[in-house]
């Protein structure tokens, strides 16, 4: 992925805004910025239009802000800040500019994220450390691992264990979402993009169906691999750490929902998730059902033979 040339965005800023505004905006991006505190000037030091936005521009680019900037900068365009209405000279050159550099925009969450057919990254290309976003974590786990890597010949196991990631991949990256965490008989999936929760639902679905399938048609083995999957959404915290990551909340919720509620075969979602989907959805899964020892309520959807049969309680 290529680096941004920036030169749109400085002229943009010094055409259309004081020093002072685009320090707040560049405040509204890292609320940690100071523009004169970058410059190493006293509060109200005179700084000038091409200076403030050549150095603020570097600096969104060296603390890993710049894209999240040029968002502010569209935003506040289109929808205005504390009443006021803002005009931006030349931002359809910066967003360009963005764009060719090798990233997409997602319209549903006004964000933009690497393109997926020029490079695949864990933070999709933007988020750095300490980012704070609302996202949904699939986590999926494979049933008696133990048993079968002890019941079959380490050949087939390695080509089984291949083609479940690659189903898993597939289906993650195809809705936007990334693999964050990938052991011998489980993974971590996140979604941040467009309606998340929704795509990771899809991406369950798809990953456990087409296991399905895979036991009756392709699964050498001589035992089936059976997977739970749960899925639950909420803030996580950016972290390249993944031991920082699996402390997260809305991660341990995911993993209780997983090894307490979900059977073989089968894909939970909490219950908070489920009541902001539509019912057309929610019909394929069961009544809300509460985890053992526990407050916390989820739904079910089971793989069977025949679609009519009913869900089984564990």
């Amino acid at each position: 992925m290529s680096g941004f040339s920036t030169r749109f965005c400085r002229k943009c800023l010094a055409l259309s805004l004081s020093p002072e505004v685009m320090n707040r905006f560049a405040k509204e991006t890292n609320p940690g910025y100071d523009l004169q505190k970058s410059f190493g000037f006293s509060k109200g030091h005179p700084i000038g239009v091409h200076e403030a936005a050549d150095r603020i521009v570097a600096d969104m680019v060296a603390d890993g802000y710049y894209v999240d900037f040029v968002e502010t900068l569209m935003k506040v365009e289109a929808k205005g800040y504390m009443g006021h209405k803002y005009n931006f000279r030349g931002l359809d050159d910066v967003v360009g500019d963005v764009l060719q550099s090798g990233f997409c925009y997602d319209k549903a969450t006004g964000q933009f994220f690497e393109d997926q057919s020029q490079q695949l990254t864990r933070n999709w290309g933007r988020l750095v450390e300490g980012d704070e976003r609302q996202m949904a974590v699939l986590r999926l786990d494979v049933v008696g691992n133990t048993a079968i890597v002890k019941e079959n010949p380490k050949q087939l196991i390695d080509k089984v264990f291949s083609d479940l990631r690659k189903i898993v991949t597939r289906a993650v990256v195809s809705r936007l979402g990334r693999l964050w965490t990938w052991e011998g008989d489980g993974a971590l999936a996140v979604f941040m993009l467009g309606e998340y929760s929704r795509l990771a639902i899809f991406a369950g679905l798809e990953i456990i169906n087409e296991m399905f399938v895979f036991n009756k048609m392709d699964n050498p083995l001589n035992s089936a691999i059976k997977l739970r999957i749960a899925i639950h959404s909420g803030h996580l915290t950016y972290s390249e750490s993944e031991t920082q990551f699996t402390k997260a909340d809305t991660v341990k919720t995911a993993i209780t929902l997983e090894s307490k509620a979900a059977v073989p075969n089968s894909l939970v979602v909490s219950e908070s998730l489920a009541m902001s989907q539509d019912q057309s959805l929610l019909n394929i899964f069961s009544d809300s059902k509460v985890v053992p020892n526990s407050t916390e309520k989820y739904r079910m959807y089971q793989v069977a033979l025949d679609p009519s049969s009913k869900v089984k309680d564990k």
